[in-house]
């Protein structure tokens, strides 16, 4: 195995910081040149996260394919739709060769609540070109999804401050 080799990457729990490592690793990615693209499969709307990443310019492209609302129960067609264009997308870009780095937001979530089939992400994964770093955010990864990757870190919850009635916050949480 190269040094340099392209891995998958998988950040899983019922913790805080998922996301949050992801875009850490955004900007790592970036600082060192690289093109990486952040596809978001359950959230819509701007965040901050969004404005921060908007002044890396062009090595930075965020996608939303999310509905901007939870999905409960059963996802409804249009759900299941919204995540499957997410992944066909980001593959076509992949395949485009523009990017170093892709970042699965919240496809753990989409895989365990029914919106993405989990062979599809596996298929996309053994598709995707060696050169590009493969990022998963999300609760509930898949034994089979993290048997897959490279790195598993698992965001495990000691203690959180919404136990105690806090909200999300701005620059904190969103």
């Amino acid at each position: 195995m190269n040094d340099n080799e392209a891995q998958v990457h998988i950040y899983t729990g019922d913790g805080k910081g998922k996301t949050t490592a992801a875009l850490g690793l955004t900007l790592r990615a970036a600082g060192a040149g690289m093109r990486v693209l952040f596809v978001q499969f359950l959230k819509k709307g701007e965040f901050s996260e969004h404005k921060a990443l908007k002044l890396l310019g062009d090595r930075v492209k965020v996608m939303q394919f999310g509905s901007g609302r939870f999905v409960r129960g059963r996802p409804d067609q249009e759900d299941i739709k919204r995540a499957g264009e997410g992944l066909e997308t980001t593959a076509r870009l992949l395949d485009d060769g523009m990017y170093d780095m892709v970042v699965l937001d919240e496809i753990n979530v989409a895989v365990s609540m029914g919106l993405i089939d989990e062979e599809t992400v596996i298929q996309f994964l053994d598709r995707c070109p060696d050169a590009v770093e493969v990022v998963l955010t999300g609760r509930r990864a898949s034994e089979r999804l993290m048997e897959r990757a490279d790195l598993v870190t698992e965001c495990r919850m000691v203690k959180h401050y919404y136990n105690r009635g806090i909200k999300a916050r701005v620059g904190i949480e969103k």
